[in-house]
């Protein structure tokens, strides 16, 4: 039997693999869109190199990896009825991970949040059936509690239908979760919520930059129109994976809804900037809160320019509305069954920013290892 994991070549997919092949035995069935089984298996390396050396990768792909050559959006996800059966017939709890984080686009957003999550809540329903289900977790976000203030939110306060929300990754993450709960009442199930997921603590290497561009572009700039003691909820993906692969596999986890955040622990915009300006032998930024309309303005109008400036300011527009919330996600669950708290920001904060400043904001993959005496495929 296996874990159907979804999303295994995204940034958050890619480490809740890794730590599944290095920290347990369970067998992996992970889908992967490819047009063949050669694409398939150089896809999955690339997501798995910043976290295993090939040999040890390979290792594991002849040995515990099954991969299912399918799209998330297709019906029993394009693949035919051999496959899906095997699929149906070999899974064993399912972990949900894949996700459009395309907060510009509604249409990206429906047909891989709505659609996909429907398909992979189908999926476990016919292993239910078939012989029933351990587990189904589901990758969430803490941007389903919506437009937010000055608070601290707790699992069970987030949801409330009459908020708006932010945007339509935010909205159809909502109604996910809606889906899994009353689509899913009688298997176990966990959702996990991460807030702002920026860097891995243990090394500064990265494959996801937007986020980090959005930081940069703030670290540039010599006047911040923030309120220098909001609170700003970042935590390091390695404390989210661990997270949900501990309690995945956990028998019975004492919530079925969790926070992956840094909670009330969160540091303040005048705690990280002085860290990145320590750490740069720079003067950190003023803070001039009455800027944040006209900021918004100006970032507004850059965003339409080409180049570097214009996508930071494109980015920094999709991000810019989960940074002046000032509001937290209560993590006292997860820290309490995961005995540690998070790793804060600026403790590993510049690495990242340098790395990635360093490789113009690419990670350099490696190619499929040659074999002896003859070239790459």
């Amino acid at each position: 039997m296996a874990i159907f994991l979804t999303g295994s070549t995204g940034y958050i997919g890619a480490h809740v693999a890794a730590g599944l092949l290095e920290g347990h035995r369970d067998h992996l069935n992970l889908l992967v869109r490819a047009k063949d089984e050669r694409e398939a298996e150089v896809r999955l390396w690339r997501a798995l190199q910043l976290h295993l050396n090939f040999p040890r990768f390979h290792q594991h792909l002849q040995s515990r990896i099954t991969i299912f050559r399918g799209d998330l959006t297709g019906d029993r996800f394009g693949l035919g009825e051999q496959d899906y059966r095997r699929l149906v017939e070999s899974t064993d709890s399912v972990i949900h991970c894949a996700a459009s984080l395309n907060r510009k686009s509604e249409k990206a957003c429906l047909n891989v949040n709505l659609r996909g999550t429907l398909e992979v809540i189908k999926l476990a329903a016919a292993a239910r059936d078939h012989h029933g289900l351990r587990r189904f977790s589901h990758v969430s976000t803490v941007a389903v509690a919506g437009q937010r203030s000055n608070e601290v939110v707790k699992e069970d306060e987030a949801i409330d239908w009459a908020r708006s929300d932010y945007d339509p990754y935010a909205r159809t993450k909502k109604f996910c979760e809606h889906m899994i709960r009353q689509l899913l009442p009688d298997v176990p199930r966990t959702i996990f919520r991460p807030s702002i997921v920026l860097g891995d603590s243990r090394y500064p290497q990265t494959t996801q930059f937007d986020m980090v561009r959005a930081f940069v572009f703030l670290a540039g700039l010599p006047v911040l129109p923030f309120r220098p003691t909001d609170k700003i909820d970042i935590v390091n993906v390695d404390f989210v994976a661990d997270s949900i692969v501990t309690l995945h596999q956990k028998p019975q986890p004492d919530y079925d809804t969790y926070h992956l955040s840094s909670g009330v622990a969160s540091q303040t915009f005048r705690e990280l900037t002085n860290a990145l300006a320590g750490a740069q032998h720079k003067r950190p930024p003023s803070y001039i809160p009455t800027l944040e309309r006209p900021f918004s303005g100006v970032v507004e109008r850059m965003a339409r320019r080409r180049g570097n400036l214009g996508f930071g300011a494109s980015l920094m527009k999709v991000f810019l509305p989960y940074l002046v919330w000032n509001t937290v996600f209560d993590n006292t669950r997860v820290v309490r069954e995961m005995g540690r708290q998070p790793t804060p920001f600026s403790q590993y904060s510049y690495p990242l920013l340098k790395f990635s400043r360093d490789n113009q904001f690419s990670y350099r993959y490696q190619d499929w290892p040659a074999p002896a005496g003859g070239t790459a495929a």
